[in-house]
């Protein structure tokens, strides 16, 4: 089997906006070399000029690990193509079927390259921020196993950031609102994320750590969904309102 001429079909698929097949119907591959796999899909994008500025956390409820049948999250990783302004305008034509989830943000203030306590983390942290994720599967239907959804970075597609607050400040328990449109569609609280945010930063540095990745200083870390991810249409108005942290929103064009 061929990881690079996988991650070739991964990458094009999003380079395109075109849906494929998902690899695992005609190949067999163990989590570890699904990384492997999004490893090298994320070079192909470096080598277009895009660069790293973060890491995504996924699976960071219990009842989204059970209902995927693992006991553990995934990751992957967000580049600088995948970044949009607060406030601002996306292109659809970018995506096959996009999906938003109303998250929050870690800015890291000094690089990380081992696992960290939650104590440790947030000393590395410099703030946070209410945030939505964009995500995107490549596959036909947004349909995946476990390890085709990491070979596809973990369907990361996008991120919007909202303004940046003391990282000191308390996290846990806010009130999370999706709205499309001025209509609440997603209501939630950060507690979902692993009963406190802080545990996803924590096991982000553990995963980064086991598969050689370093969180760079001024990297984003988005710990996780708060809520289930929403469909999104060309032409709407997304905004997420989190608890203390304020508001971050865009539109679909």
């Amino acid at each position: 089997m061929n990881f690079s001429q996988l991650a070739e079909k991964v990458d094009q698929a999003a380079f395109n906006a075109q849906a494929i097949q998902q690899l695992s119907v005609a190949h067999q591959f163990n989590v570890d070399e699904s990384y492997e796999i999004q490893a090298l899909s994320i070079e192909r994008r470096y080598a277009r000029g895009e660069h790293l500025i973060g890491l995504k956390m996924g699976f960071t409820s219990e009842a989204k690990m059970q209902q995927m049948g693992v006991h553990d999250m995934i990751w992957g990783r967000l580049t600088d193509d995948m970044f949009y302004e607060n406030g601002g305008e996306v292109s659809f034509d970018k995506f096959i079927h996009p999906r938003a989830e109303p998250e929050i943000c870690f800015l890291i203030k000094d690089k990380i390259d081992r696992e960290l306590s939650i104590a440790e983390a947030k000393n590395h942290t410099e703030a946070v921020a209410a945030a939505i994720e964009m995500i995107d599967s490549r596959y036909e239907n947004f349909k995946f196993s476990l390890e085709d959804v990491i070979a596809d970075n973990c369907s990361s597609a996008g991120v919007i950031i909202g303004p940046w607050h003391k990282h000191n400040m308390p996290i846990n328990s806010l009130k999370m609102v999706l709205e499309i449109d001025g209509v609440p569609v997603q209501i939630g609280s950060s507690s979902a994320i692993l009963g406190d945010p802080w545990a996803a930063l924590a096991a982000a540095t553990r995963l980064a750590a086991k598969y050689k990745q370093e969180i760079p200083a001024g990297s984003f870390i988005l710990a996780g969904a708060a809520t289930p991810a929403v469909y999104l249409k060309k032409g709407q108005a997304v905004k997420a309102i989190v608890e203390h942290l304020g508001v971050v929103e865009f539109g679909t064009v």
